[in-house]
């Protein structure tokens, strides 16, 4: 089945600008014309592939025609580059990461793919179990999760392992963890998580109660504070090694545990022959290695 060019880059300038007006003026055509070529690719198909609301969204078929979308967009750029055409220049790659990777080795591994790639980077910060989420959506090309299997039309490949620690200053640990780290104790005293998705907390929990309690619980949906939250006594939570050694070398924070929660890093992308993307997997890939040991 092939879409007209036109067509695809008209689906994705939509799903850019979040209506079919922008995106009409975007392209300087008219809604009308926007609209028709929605209805002949979804005639094509024979299913809806968006949503008609605001902003506008994807069905599960139109994340599939949107991923095609971005692809065609992609490998006009890597053509115009071999080429030497201006217009390759300032690529967007829109990539998902979390926020840890994010506040620890991410940001100069990314500032490196900047300088040797000249692509521009649309970061998307979202948790590592559910990153893959906007890879399956078409609205990323590469995600880095902690998620193994490959997203259809993606490769998936181990970059790492990164050590997550359960850390407290040590005030809140002489309060609440007096008598060590037990059930009780963690069935008490309060808990740092970073979102509703983070499972960073039960994980220990469980490692060391066997079961689930359910302690009071403080939000912080910020990698930095939620460290530094952790040093000024408002509770205990996992940090990564990164972010957790110079702490507990100096002494403002104290492990609660005898051994690190472990998190393998995959890398996720298209697949697709791009040296864009080939390149900032090679460097994502070294940096990670890095980094995380």
């Amino acid at each position: 089945m092939d879409f007209p060019v036109e067509h695809l880059a008209t689906f994705a300038a939509i799903l850019d600008e979040g209506s079919f007006e922008r995106a009409a003026r975007r392209l300087h055509i008219t809604p009308s014309a926007i609209s028709q070529r929605v209805r002949a690719m979804e005639q094509r198909v024979g299913t809806v592939l968006l949503q008609r609301t605001r902003p506008v969204t994807v069905t599960a078929a139109g994340a599939v025609a949107l991923r095609a979308a971005r692809q065609v967009q992609q490998i006009a750029v890597d053509v115009a580059a071999e080429l030497g055409a201006d217009e390759a220049t300032g690529t967007l790659i829109p990539i998902v990461v979390n926020a840890d990777s994010l506040a620890t080795w991410f940001v100069p591994a990314l500032a490196r793919a900047s300088r040797e790639t000249d692509a521009a980077f649309e970061v998307m910060r979202a948790d590592e179990t559910i990153s893959t989420e906007r890879l399956r959506s078409g609205a990323a090309m590469a995600a880095l999760t902690a998620t193994s299997t490959a997203v259809p039309g993606c490769t998936s490949t181990r970059i790492g392992t990164d050590r997550y620690f359960a850390v407290a200053s040590p005030a809140f640990a002489a309060r609440h963890f007096e008598d060590g780290v037990t059930g009780a104790a963690l069935a008490t005293a309060p808990q740092l998580e970073f979102d509703r998705h983070d499972v960073f907390q039960q994980r220990f929990i469980r490692r060391i109660t066997r079961t689930t309690v359910a302690p009071p619980r403080h939000f912080i949906p910020s990698s930095a504070e939620f460290a530094h939250a952790i040093e000024l006594g408002m509770g205990w939570g996992m940090l990564p090694e990164l972010q957790c050694a110079a702490g507990l070398a100096d002494g403002r924070l104290v492990e609660l545990g005898d051994r690190p929660v472990l998190m393998p890093l995959f890398w996720q992308r298209w697949k697709l022959d791009s040296p864009v993307l080939d390149d900032l997997s090679r460097i994502i890939a070294a940096e990670a290695a890095a980094a995380l040991g």
